[in-house]
């Protein structure tokens, strides 16, 4: 069974985590040839002040 997890920094919403997860599903089915029934698609909503690049937190950007 394939398994996508894809890191978001959190605000989305759920139309645009629903439209996301069709999306992943059909290159999977596409790609790796397995039925969309198999294939988990796992949203980490990540809080702004728990992610950082290049040293600073993304909430103080």
């Amino acid at each position: 069974m394939p398994e996508v997890y894809v890191h978001l920094l959190e605000g989305r919403t759920v139309e645009q985590k629903r439209a996301l997860v069709a999306a992943i599903t059909d290159a999977v089915v596409e790609h790796i040839k397995v039925p969309p029934e198999v294939v988990m698609v796992e949203i980490l909503d990540v809080p702004r002040h728990n992610k950082a690049k290049a040293g600073v937190l993304f909430c103080d950007r």
